[in-house]
């Protein structure tokens, strides 16, 4: 007795997920890859946080029991990572973010609201953050093409896998 099975690949997420179900070394050596190809963007983002943004911000702060501060330009670096999102209403499947709770804070201060410390920062737009989303839009040319032809290509191995 024989069993047929049927995957239909339509996107990236798609892609990405019927690795797992063909071959999960697959989905690892696609986020190996991934990660190889979109080091020039990472180490973009990295390379623009050289100071502490304001002077105050190298001090403890809590709020509500959580440990927000100090920010450590070393932390900031190495807390810059890629992340493949592949949840059903994820916005992006490829992300490069901030994990560190310090810098993100600073990326992010005062764009929905106007407050004390988005005010000291500095104007950034909603949906935007300070350094990070730059640096990286500014190093995308040199990733995307690459990116979406591996992409393609692993978009072919799931077709002749079915």
């Amino acid at each position: 007795m024989t069993v047929n099975t049927t995957i239909q690949v339509s996107g990236v997420k798609e892609t990405i997920n019927a690795l797992k179900k063909i071959d999960p070394q697959l989905q690892k050596d696609f986020r190996v890859k991934a990660n190889e190809i979109a080091q020039p963007a990472i180490n973009a983002a990295k390379d623009v946080y050289t100071e502490i943004p304001l002077s105050g911000m190298a001090y403890k702060w809590t709020s509500r029991d959580r440990k927000l501060f100090p920010f450590s330009v070393a932390k900031a670096k190495s807390n810059v990572k890629l992340r493949i999102d592949t949840r059903r209403n994820a916005v992006g499947v490829i992300l490069i973010e901030q994990k560190d709770p310090a810098t993100a804070i600073f990326e992010t201060a005062g764009r929905l609201n106007a407050n004390r410390l988005g005010d000291q920062l500095g104007f950034v737009g909603p949906g935007r953050t300070r350094l990070i989303g730059p640096a990286v839009y500014r190093a995308r040319r040199g990733v995307e093409a690459e990116m979406e032809k591996m992409i393609l290509d692993t978009a072919r191995t799931v077709r002749q896998a079915m």
